[in-house]
């Protein structure tokens, strides 16, 4: 439920705060005075595109706050939107409530705000569309195109429909992919029998050299220790011969020079010396440990001279391989593996095309009957929901139309099914025209109105928003619409843009926006909720505009009287 809305620099409205309450609310008020921007702010926080030209005039931006209960949505409703706070960080207020906003600056940019979080717009839209539901002008010609009024009717169709359409989908893109493989291997044979050559011919090139993983990269390091053989083993050589001296011509090294140091320190009877000589033992084990690596190093050296050749035709072979199939080995490697796959994909043979064409003819067979029982739940659906709008409509002083929800199956799959649902209308012994070519422009709006009261059985947000969806209608017609919104409150949070007072009159609360026009410059409006007695004093100025006057005040407590008789 909505319960709270405020408006900062919207249209002819530089700020108002309205409280909305159960039931219905009527907005009214004089042409231009912003009746409109209440329900354009309501459009924002449903996440639609910003549009700067609603800006008012010398402000930097415009801004939309709105406080929503979830109580009343359905449990599935109410887990999703429980996740979606949850996941983009959003926070209840301490009275349980979720508060959106947004932002429009005067450049066209705009920001959306969830619980204290910034979100992106269509966070909001999936928000609002769980709680609130608004039917405007646009919304009127939108339920006019076949793909609209297809999903209107899967909506009132519900759970029976709509889990078969997922089904459907599934199905059919499943078909689909059967297909165009099938497509390909019987239509392209040659050219994918020229890709397997290819494929075959490569894989062939790299298992027949075998490389091993990172294996470029550490024979590049052997190949620059060979090359410099002779350098490292003289060094390594010389440093040996340091350590551990020339046994053959009698030169000592480091090592028998540090042991007749700690000979001559041990045998000193001076104890300055010899206490030096323990710290002469570590030197000698670090001067014998380094000798050993050495001697190891130098045993490790290749002696064959064919060796740097060898690893210079094997560098030749996988350098081959990187020029045609990747930047270094392991890039072969996973080209191969990529390779191997595509390969056992591709499959021309009498065998693999006999298998796959019996796949695509299953799940032809299979999406055609998921696509009857599709077509079959829909005609029930249509033959339900005309009904009930027909009924709607014989209260809307059109009591000799008929409508008509027509279900035709087509003989292709398309992507939501394989039917063509149109609404016609039917004038007394007429036959059935599209809405579009057989309702005047009062007549559409009844049966538009007639719909979305009907469709509004099968929403799944607890508030329903009218926009002046009463245009082009009155008398008694007016009436109806009235009582019909008023029987759509009891379950629903109904909230109507209306210029009728038949409609104002049946309100539990009555908001006002009128212009207040203090010497030149740009009009400001206000909003607020009318009193009892304020409220006689507007409907009597929406009746041809009798303003208060005694006959105007007459004339609208008779009406607020006959439309409280009729809410009893």
């Amino acid at each position: 439920m909505l319960g709270e809305i405020r408006i900062d620099c919207l249209g002819a409205i530089s700020s108002a705060t309205v409280h909305f309450s159960p039931g219905l609310t009527v907005l009214t008020g004089e042409t231009g005075a912003g009746k409109t921007m209440v329900v354009t702010s309501l459009h924002l926080l449903s996440g639609a595109r910003a549009d700067a030209g609603r800006v008012r005039v010398g402000a930097q931006r415009a801004v939309v706050e709105g406080r929503f209960t979830t109580d009343g949505i359905t449990e599935s409703a109410e887990a999703s939107v429980v996740e979606m706070l949850a996941a983009c960080g959003a926070e209840r207020d301490e009275d349980g409530s979720v508060i959106a906003a947004r932002t429009v600056n005067s450049d066209g940019r705009s920001r959306a705000h969830l619980g204290g979080r910034s979100v992106p717009a269509s966070v909001l839209s999936e928000f609002t569309s769980a709680v609130l539901t608004v039917h405007g002008q646009n919304d009127q010609l939108r339920l006019q195109r076949p793909e609209q009024q297809r999903r209107a009717l899967d909506e009132f169709a519900g759970d029976s429909v709509l889990a078969t359409v997922k089904s459907y989908r599934s199905q059919r893109a499943a078909w689909l992919s059967a297909r165009t493989e099938l497509s390909e291997r019987t239509q392209r044979s040659r050219e994918l029998a020229q890709e397997a050559d290819r494929l075959e011919h490569a894989l062939k090139e790299i298992d027949t050299i075998a490389p091993t993983p990172g294996e470029d990269d550490s024979l590049m390091a052997d190949i620059r220790r060979l090359s410099d053989l002779d350098v490292l083993r003289e060094s390594a050589e010389t440093a040996h011969l340091a350590l551990v001296g020339d046994t053959h011509g009698g030169a000592e090294g480091a090592l028998d020079l540090l042991g007749t140091v700690r000979g001559r320190l041990q045998s000193s009877t001076d104890t300055m010396l010899s206490e030096l000589a323990p710290r002469l033992d570590e030197a000698v084990a670090v001067a014998a440990d380094i000798a050993a690596e050495l001697s190891d190093y130098l045993s490790a050296l290749p002696s064959d001279p064919g060796a740097l050749d060898s690893m210079l035709t094997r560098q030749s072979e996988l350098k081959l391989l990187t020029r045609k199939y990747a930047a270094d080995i392991d890039g072969v490697l996973a080209w191969a593996d990529e390779a191997r796959k595509r390969l056992a994909n591709i499959d021309t043979s009498a065998e693999a095309i006999s298998s796959l064409t019996k796949q695509v003819q299953e799940s032809e067979v299979q999406l055609q009957k998921t696509a009857a029982k599709l077509t079959k739940a829909r005609q029930k659906a249509a033959k339900e929901l005309s009904e009930l709008v027909t009924t709607e409509l014989a209260g809307l002083a059109m009591g000799k139309s008929k409508f008509d929800v027509d279900v035709r199956a087509l003989a292709e799959f398309g992507a939501e099914g394989a039917d063509e649902v149109e609404f016609r209308l039917a004038g007394a012994g007429g036959r059935p025209l599209p809405i579009a070519k057989s309702a005047s422009g009062g007549e559409l709006s009844r049966v538009m109105l007639a719909l979305e009261v009907v469709l509004a059985r099968s929403s799944h947000g607890t508030t329903m928003v009218f926009d002046e969806v009463d245009a082009g209608v009155g008398g008694r017609a007016a009436v109806e619409i009235g009582k019909r919104l008023a029987r759509l409150a009891r379950t629903h949070q109904v909230i109507v843009v209306t210029h009728l007072p038949q409609v104002a009159a049946f309100a539990d609360t009555h908001i006002v926006v009128d212009k207040n026009d203090d010497g030149p410059g740009v009009a400001d409006s206000g909003v607020h909720r009318l009193s009892d007695s304020e409220r006689v004093v507007e409907l009597a100025r929406m009746l041809a505009g009798l303003g208060d006057t005694e006959t105007g005040r007459a004339h609208a407590e008779e009406l607020l009287a006959a439309a409280a008789a009729v809410r009893s």
